[in-house]
């Protein structure tokens, strides 16, 4: 039990470790939910576009 808490002490510099991982998965998780939303609407965009009359595809 003993090494579980020094890995997760990080040397002394989990202060610093912990917080950046933190913001790191905060920010990739954003980054997926905007591509996500952007990802919808270019979907919906495309279905309406082929729905459109005059369009022969």
């Amino acid at each position: 039990m003993e090494k579980l808490t020094e890995s997760f002490a990080m040397g002394g510099y989990a202060a610093y470790v912990w917080p950046s991982f933190l913001i790191t998965a905060l920010v990739m998780l954003g980054m997926m939910a905007v591509s996500m939303r952007s990802l919808r609407k270019a979907q919906k965009t495309l279905a309406e576009l082929q729905e459109s009359p005059g369009n022969e595809a």
